[in-house]
């Protein structure tokens, strides 16, 4: 399946939909080995997925899908949990989202990956009614390079879903 190109006028830029999000891994969500829970983790990645989807849209958004989700090290209590995120492409209501989690030791200022997760998100209007969002128009080589990925990440989510449906 291909993806075509788009007819919905003037894109953004993927600069435009870049976030930041950030927060301190804190007792009352780590497990009892002193590590941030999955779940607060995915809902973080659902946050700063969110932030950027709606940066792009310029309308609220709701929760599609979320890509399978490792996880490579531990978050522990008191390390700052940093979430970068950006839209790689928009279809025509949908946008994928790349969300890479790390975890900052505030006292030596080792940074480390943790997680990363692809995030679909549909532009919604106020009554909850999907919307068209614009194109992305990606500018750097690794924009681009996301770009390409996406479509070929969207078809196999689109055949997955249709195996679903039966």
């Amino acid at each position: 399946m291909s993806c075509p190109k788009s007819k919905r006028g003037a894109g953004r830029p993927v600069r435009e939909s870049a976030s930041e999000y950030g927060e301190m891994a804190l007792p009352n969500d780590a497990n009892p080995l002193g590590n941030l829970l999955g779940g607060k983790a995915m809902h973080l990645v659902d946050m700063a997925g969110a932030l950027a989807a709606m940066r792009h849209a310029r309308c609220q958004v709701v929760t599609a899908s979320i890509d399978s989700m490792s996880f490579l090290h531990p978050v522990h209590i008191g390390q700052l949990v940093l979430l970068k995120s950006s839209v790689n492409r928009a279809f025509r209501t949908s946008m994928e989202v790349g969300v890479k989690v790390m975890a900052e030791d505030l006292t030596t200022g080792e940074i480390k990956h943790t997680s990363s997760a692809y995030v679909t998100y549909v532009a919604v209007d106020k009554d909850g009614r999907p919307v068209e969002v614009p194109p992305v128009i990606p500018e750097t080589d690794e924009e681009k390079r996301r770009y390409r990925e996406a479509c070929e990440r969207r078809s196999m989510r689109l055949e997955i879903s249709k195996h679903e449906k039966r």
